[in-house]
């Protein structure tokens, strides 16, 4: 199965020059703790996720007004389309992630998170290791 099969196409984005306010209310009203940033278009440039937003915004007194381009992550590991799943798994076992965007052509056209994988293809024991994997790595940084 490929990760086209199971992602979420087109999810909400902010663009640079949203405001950290902007990101935290499409967060809330996907239930989500990640959001794609892009400039312009739908060219990936980061993501924004709940973590960047209360550690490096809030905790530091930052204004709701604030871009996102400030707090934004840019190191990003991403999938594509046409990736397997058994290989998006394993980016996110290796880089302890839950989500990765999906890109094709520098393009966001997707996201693909761990659920999606559990859900999607199926109750399988490579899930549960994937998420064994992410979930040390958290508890070994902190």
């Amino acid at each position: 199965m490929n990760v086209r099969d199971v992602m979420t196409p087109n999810p909400r984005v902010v663009q640079l020059a949203d405001s950290i306010q902007a990101a935290a209310v499409v967060m809330r009203d996907e239930d989500t703790g990640v959001v794609p940033v892009v400039d312009g278009g739908q060219k990936l440039v980061g993501v924004v996720t709940d973590r960047d937003l209360a550690i490096r915004a809030i905790a530091d007194g930052k204004h709701y007004g604030e871009t996102v381009r400030e707090f934004l992550s840019t190191n990003l590991i991403t999938a594509t389309p046409d990736m397997s799943t058994a290989d998006a798994a394993k980016l996110m076992a290796h880089h302890q992630v839950r989500r990765l965007p999906v890109v094709e052509f520098d393009m966001l056209v997707g996201i693909v998170s761990l659920g999606d994988l559990a859900v999607k293809e199926g109750s399988d024991r490579r899930i549960g290791d994937t998420l064994e994997n992410i979930s040390e790595g958290v508890k070994t940084t902190h």
